[in-house]
């Protein structure tokens, strides 16, 4: 295999996830069966060509594309490391924010914190993707072996009941050490959290379940911010009252002073409950996947008729676990599995336990290498962007924006979009990787390049993808999905939009800036579903470049709307927002590349149209 045939392996999408090349209900064991099938490949080639255009790559109007590409884009690199050389009189503003780089004679834009602490534990990261499968691996032939039969490479039932009490116990486990070394004396709070949940799902009357799983989730998420984790310093001044200064005799000072001495210990993550957030998805998910299957209780793969060692993705989620299966013990191993804890990515209690009892298919040597070298590239390409483009340092000085002209305003927010999209990348896909080497296949969460989304529908398929097909299993379907049909149907769908993201936004954060980030997500939709109303493809069969063209103006509107909502809620806030707009349009020189930034976003949305396109004649839908 030569380099560019490995390079294009590792960015092809069945790298990435094998649930975006194939339908949610096709198991992939057929498709690792049809791969040796030349004629049902050439059958099925044929039939999926048949519904896609022809491809516009080679033709005249792209080959114009390519020019202004080839053009811009090292522009756009250029000016952000232009703002960004020490020359520039605004330098020693952010220079302290600066930290010293491995590439010689440049600096690190290591400023933000998040993608800081990931950088600067990556080795213990990698330590423990390496540790933790070889401790399974150990656990699994000393302390939990398993009898087979040998008789058929399809696991019994007995079998992959052993299979999942010898993955389960080793996950309960493990997950009480992880806790006690991330969080110290703070994992008994976890724990108490934990088990309080339990009981709600599995102690009260079934109607009362999903209430009392809505109420106790979003209570504990605003019960931990309000209450700082729960600090023993802090419980123990409100049980005794504020120590007496110089008493050695007070009681009570003494009970705080042994709160606090708790406090010291930890761990290696003392706020615990700030990645708790991604816990209580965790927690609703057993909740309702448990409340769910006691109206199936008799439902099972063999009932539906598949094989169960050979589920699709959709029969995984679906299908509900066993009633044993929801003990403590397995639930317990699910919220605090190892790989997924910290950041996820997120997995429902159904498919977990599923993956448990029968290892699934999509896990394969050659493409987890595949995935993890993709993962490092990644990781090469946010470390030299940092060391050339300081975008974060200079956003976090409190910068005159005034002081650019608006080429380096656009430029500078265009890339901070970008490392906000890296920085969260990177620790999803190293823990769905440490998860894959484990044998769990978790859902990709970052399927594009945040340059290539135009839609704002589409865009929250491919944003966290796994947070999005968990609010629709858990929020966006209960609640009624959505439907135009009549005025009455369309402010229902509204008002469905507007609690899936008030919840999205609170759960990322209670601040203001991100209720009015999922605000104006849901009133930037407004107008795409209009236009899809008002403009149907069915009227514009005759005419389709003319419907193109159409699509793409409105796609740049989308585009400039996606970028200011998400400016709002994870970057400059509304204020900053402000400053930078009045900044752009201060004078004609500001319109003038207005203008052309337009011009640029319809070439390149354009190209995302022909990705697309080119995706449907590999039989291939992201619907993102």
């Amino acid at each position: 295999m030569g380099v560019f045939s490995f390079l294009r392996n590792i960015y092809d999408l069945d790298t990435l996830d094998t649930r975006f090349t194939i339908s949610t209900s096709t198991p992939y064991k057929t498709v690792i069966e049809a791969r040796n099938d030349p004629i049902a490949s050439k059958e099925r080639a044929a039939k999926l060509n048949s519904k896609a255009h022809t491809s516009r790559w080679n033709t005249s109007e792209f080959y114009l594309y390519y020019l202004i590409l080839l053009w811009v884009i090292p522009y756009m690199f250029w000016v952000a490391y232009d703002s960004s050389r020490p020359t520039d009189p605004k330098y020693r503003r952010y220079e302290h924010l600066l930290s010293e780089g491995w590439i010689p004679g440049r600096k690190i834009d290591a400023s933000d914190s998040q993608y800081r602490t990931f950088r600067n534990n990556i080795p213990y990261m990698a330590a423990l993707l390496i540790f933790h499968p070889l401790l399974r691996r150990l656990y699994n032939s000393i302390v939990y072996p398993i009898k087979t039969t040998g008789q058929s490479t399809r696991p019994t039932p007995e079998e992959a009941d052993q299979r999942l009490n010898q993955r389960a116990s080793f996950d309960f486990g493990f997950a009480l050490i992880y806790l006690v070394a991330l969080h110290g004396v703070s994992a008994f709070k976890i724990l108490v959290i934990l088990y309080a949940n339990y009981q709600v799902a599995t102690a009260l009357p079934r109607k009362y379940v999903p209430a009392a799983t809505w109420i106790f989730n979003v209570g504990t998420l605003f019960s931990n911010e309000l209450c700082k984790g729960y600090k023993f310093g802090h419980i123990a001044t409100l049980i005794a009252g504020a120590p007496v200064q110089n008493s050695l005799l007070d009681s009570g000072s003494a009970l705080v002073s042994w709160g606090r001495w708790l406090d010291s210990y930890g761990g290696l993550m003392g706020r615990w409950e700030i990645l708790f957030n991604i816990t209580v998805l965790r927690l609703i998910s057993f909740n309702l996947d448990y409340y769910w299957s006691l109206d199936r209780r008799s439902y099972s793969p063999i009932e539906k008729q598949v094989d169960p060692a050979s589920l699709s993705e959709r029969d995984r989620v679906s299908i509900p676990a066993q009633s044993k299966d929801f003990s403590f013990r397995n639930y317990l191993a699910y919220t605090i599995y190892g790989p997924l804890y910290l950041t996820g990515p997120i997995i429902t209690f159904n498919d977990y336990i599923s993956q448990l009892r029968y290892k699934s298919s999509t896990i394969e040597v050659s493409r987890t290498l595949r995935y993890g070298v993709r993962f490092l590239l990644t990781l090469l390409a946010m470390e030299v962007i940092l060391h050339y483009d300081y975008v974060q340092a200079i956003s976090k000085a409190n910068p005159g924006w005034g002081e650019y002209t608006a080429a380096q305003l656009s430029i500078l927010s265009y890339f901070n979009l970008h490392l906000i999209w890296l920085k969260l990348l990177l620790p999803w896909r190293l823990f769905r990787l440490w998860a894959l080497i484990d044998g769990v296949d978790p859902p990709e969460n970052m399927i594009r390049c945040v340059s290539d989304n135009w839609s704002t529908l589409a865009f929250w398929r491919s944003w966290h993808r796994s947070f999005y097909r968990w609010s629709l299993r858990y929020i966006y379907v209960p609640l009624g999905g959505s439907s135009f049909r009549s005025p009455r149907d369309a402010a229902r769908s509204i008002l469905t939009y507007v609690l899936v993201f008030t919840f999205v936004a609170l759960w990322h954060d209670i601040q203001m800036r991100l209720l009015i980030w999922g605000w104006l997500v849901v009133f930037f939709m407004l107008p795409e579903m209009a236009a899809g109303f008002l403009f149907p493809k069915r009227k514009w069969e005759s005419r389709p470049t003319a419907y193109r063209m159409l699509c793409c103006v409105g796609a740049v509107a989308n585009v400039f709307m996606m970028m200011s909502a998400n400016l709002v809620g994870f970057a400059v806030g509304v204020e900053g927002l402000e400053r930078i707009i009045a900044g752009i349009f201060r004078d004609f020189s500001g319109l003038t590349f207005l203008s052309g930034a337009c011009i640029v976003l319809f070439v390149g949305v354009q190209a995302m149209f022909e990705i697309r396109e080119s995706e449907m004649r590999r039989g291939i839908n992201l619907k993102c």
